[in-house]
């Protein structure tokens, strides 16, 4: 006979819920407390983007499990709109869930610890180049609707970084991308416009 309280399957649903959440606010609070340090320090030189980082610092303090996949509601990403070595050009990919050219990124995973690591994580990825030199400061954040890996709608918070790549970098597409492309910083799309003022 199973032990209700060792199969989560046997417990009240409105328990389950409640277990669920402080399981993934366990596994991810490490990152949950950098998280809202660097965006406690942030200061977006634009007033709508400093609008969402406020945004986003209520619902960490709301949410104990707001960087984990889990939390239906939303959650925090991390990504990263990757240079090349001249800072001419930024690599994207043409996503196979949204079908649209955007920089790198994606969830905060258990292991880690914060948000810059995550978005650093998940650049190297999605990149296949070694060697990235992460910006510690975000550059962006936005509030977005989808249907991710959960499979019902819910929302990205997400954090914004940029990586500088070594000289000489090639590109390597992972089975996340459909495809990726370099792309000159002021032709970038619409959906990655943010990295339009980062030309030089």
């Amino acid at each position: 006979m199973s032990d209700p309280e060792l199969d989560p399957a046997l417990e009240p649903a409105g328990d389950r819920t409640l277990a669920a959440t402080t399981r993934a606010a366990v596994s991810t609070a490490a990152v949950h407390a950098d998280a809202r340090a660097v965006l406690d320090r942030w200061r977006p030189a634009l007033r709508d983007v400093d609008s969402v980082r406020q945004a986003l610092l209520s619902y960490l303090d709301a949410r104990p499990d707001a960087c984990s996949r889990s939390c239906a509601p939303g959650h925090l990403t991390a990504s990263t709109l990757v240079l090349d070595a001249a800072g001419e050009h930024a690599l994207l990919t043409l996503h196979p869930r949204i079908g649209a050219w955007i920089q790198l990124g994606g969830h905060i995973e258990p292991d880690d610890t914060t948000l810059a690591g995550a978005a650093l994580r998940e650049a190297t990825e999605e990149s296949g180049i070694p060697g990235l030199v992460l910006d510690p400061e975000p550059v962006h954040a936005e509030v977005h609707a989808l249907t991710c890996s959960l499979g019902v709608p819910t929302r990205h918070l997400d954090v914004r970084f940029v990586a500088h790549a070594p000289p000489g970098a090639v590109e390597s597409i992972s089975e996340e991308s459909l495809d990726l492309r370099w792309w000159r910083l002021a032709e970038l799309p619409d959906d990655v416009a943010f990295g339009r003022a980062l030309s030089p």
